[in-house]
């Protein structure tokens, strides 16, 4: 068995498919919408099959957003080695987005950083 994607719910759902696509090189496929739900989405691939679906959908509410908490926290996306996450980190820095965790081999040995995305999901960004 496979975890085949996660989604998220967003109230921009153009700017969340740009920075995935962006930052991640994400593909995003067709956009399905739905007029009488009022419902939009797009699922995300990556090139090692893992998708994203990104949601929009009026009447949503917000979560509140803390640092932790329980359910979903974070979900992690592997780009490669430790180089590739220092520069990715800095670029997400140097574009104006919450570096969350900064880069460190954690105790049980991967190394990462952790950035919040337009929407404030955190995402481990890990070699």
């Amino acid at each position: 068995m496979k975890i085949d994607h996660i989604a998220l719910y967003t109230t921009d759902i153009e700017k969340l498919r740009a920075f995935y696509e962006r930052y991640f090189h994400a593909k995003a496929g067709e956009k399905y919408i739905n007029p009488k739900k009022q419902f939009q989405s797009y699922f995300l691939s990556f090139s090692e099959g893992s998708r994203v679906e990104i949601m929009q959908k009026t009447g949503i509410p917000q979560r509140a957003q803390e640092d932790e908490s329980l359910g979903l926290t974070h979900f992690a996306i592997a780009v490669g080695d430790k180089e590739k996450v220092d520069l990715l980190t800095e670029q997400l820095r140097a574009n104006g987005y919450k570096i969350a965790g900064e880069p460190r081999t954690t105790g049980d040995g991967y190394y990462e950083s952790v950035v919040l995305d337009p929407d404030g999901n955190r995402i481990e960004i890990t070699a």
